[in-house]
């Protein structure tokens, strides 16, 4: 199976590089900023997959928090696959990273809430 998506993978980054090629007004820079913008997806991609196993506990449905998010990521990044502006997906980028940051920072922070309450004693 892993094999099948490594093979998945590497067709869609060639058949990305052909497109760009084929077109006539698609420079040498843009092959290499196309190509620097989907490893940066792959990573925030990755790092989103990370960030959420923190998230165990469930919402009102009984589905795990994690879930949920991994779900969301998936949609937005499919909704945005096939994006060409450079700049769309740079933003797009830059503002997935800070949702991100600013997601791990804020449980961060109810973390260390939560572990104050309790060396209190307010909470068992």
């Amino acid at each position: 199976m892993l094999m099948m998506a490594a093979k998945l993978r590497k067709w869609r980054n060639m058949s990305t590089r052909i497109d760009l090629m084929l077109r006539s007004d698609a420079t040498p820079s843009e092959e290499r900023e196309t190509a620097n913008q989907r490893r940066g997806g792959g990573v925030l991609y990755r790092d989103i997959l990370r960030a959420t196993r923190f998230y165990t506990w469930t919402d009102s449905r009984g589905v795990l928090w994690r879930d949920v998010l991994r779900e969301n990521a998936r949609k937005e990044f499919e909704a945005a696959r096939f994006e060409t502006d450079p700049e769309v997906i740079t933003r797009l980028l830059i503002g997935g990273s800070d949702a991100v940051s600013s997601a791990l920072d804020r449980l961060a922070e109810k973390q260390r809430e939560m572990i104050e309450k309790r060396n209190r004693g307010d909470q068992p």
